[in-house]
């Protein structure tokens, strides 16, 4: 069975395993969520038919591919009915209702080879029509959507991802910026955290959020310049959120500093050190000097002193020629249920 780009959300409805035959490489840079990777060929194989066909034209490639195909089917099979196998087991799923869903990089002979495989087994696959590629059409095509944003702003230290969560908790709209970027957005951002993802892959988990949602409901994202480390969202999608309402956390300097205390102070002295002496020449020498020196002697009081008037400055400059801006003094609250009704006495 084969699928057209508009029935992509059919596509992805049916219940069944998600497989991706694209090498690796492909699937590294990105792929639709949940899916597996059973590369047909591996990143050494797609180069080299390639390579043959760029040279001596398709024909030549493709019996080229057919040799690597039929070397490895038993392999591609066990592979297979590994991940089918395995997903019999989960409850309520009618197993003569199961489709293997297979995508390649534009719904070609890779897809179609295992889609033929398996139907030698009697089995259900559906290869998507126009592949990832499609897939990524429909991504992009989101960020050019209208969305109701209401951007989470305050200065470093103001409790900003807390809320976010806390919003999130209580069933509301919520885009996870830095959660999807794997990284907290400053020079220390990367603490802590796993692997970035590929940019491409990044707007992948931001669209795939954006379209579970009501279009026509709140949706809470905190404020981010434009790079989230290596992570930088979608240009479309940013300046709705430049032009969105601002809702601006209030927090003494208290407040502040033990939110940076309690986030930064667990990881180890070197990772914290280098992370200063990325931005020392913005620091200068003394305030450098004290943050080194403090970080040692574990007097996190003064290391997070030392950098929150420079983060503080940032902010102050990113924030001018911003209109449409709420404040919500949240000094000495308890992140619970009261920040919420705080919240919606505003909104």
């Amino acid at each position: 069975m084969y699928f057209k780009r508009k029935e992509l959300e059919k596509f992805r409805s049916f219940k069944g395993p998600l497989i991706d035959v694209r090498s690796p490489s492909e699937y590294y840079k990105g792929h639709m969520p949940n899916s597996i990777n059973i590369p047909l060929f591996n990143n050494d194989e797609r180069s080299i038919i390639g390579t043959i066909y760029k040279k001596e034209g398709r024909k030549k490639a493709v019996i080229e591919g057919l040799k690597f195909f039929e070397k490895k089917m038993e392999f591609l099979l066990d592979n297979l009915f590994l991940n089918i196998d395995s997903y019999k087991t989960i409850p309520d799923i009618n197993n003569n209702e199961l489709f293997i869903r297979i995508y390649c990089s534009r719904g070609g002979m890779r897809s179609q080879s295992i889609s033929w495989l398996l139907e030698k087994y009697k089995l259900n696959p559906i290869t998507l029509k126009g592949g990832y590629k499609t897939y990524r059409k429909w991504i992009l095509d989101c960020f050019s959507k209208k969305w109701n944003i209401i951007i989470i702003g305050g200065k470093t230290g103001s409790g900003k991802t807390r809320l976010l969560s806390l919003l999130e908790k209580y069933k509301y709209q919520t885009i996870d910026l830095e959660g999807f970027a794997c990284h907290r957005g400053s020079t220390f951002g990367g603490l802590g955290m796993r692997e970035q993802p590929t940019n491409e892959q990044f707007e992948n988990k931001i669209a795939e959020k954006l379209y579970s949602f009501q279009t026509i409901n709140n949706i809470f994202v905190e404020a981010e310049s434009a790079n989230i480390g290596k992570c930088k969202i979608p240009h479309e999608f940013f300046n709705q959120m430049k032009k969105s309402r601002r809702i601006e956390i209030l927090r003494s300097e208290s407040n502040r500093l033990d939110e940076l205390i309690n986030t930064y102070s667990v990881f180890k002295k070197e990772e914290l050190k280098d992370s200063v002496q990325r931005i020392k020449k913005r620091l200068g020498p003394q305030r450098t000097k004290i943050a080194l020196e403090s970080i040692d002697e574990e007097k996190w009081d003064l290391v997070c002193r030392s950098v929150l008037d420079y983060y503080d400055r940032c902010y102050e400059y990113e924030k001018v020629g911003k209109e449409n801006i709420t404040l919500l003094d949240l000094t000495d609250k308890n992140y619970d249920e009261k920040i919420i009704e705080l919240l919606n006495n505003i909104l």
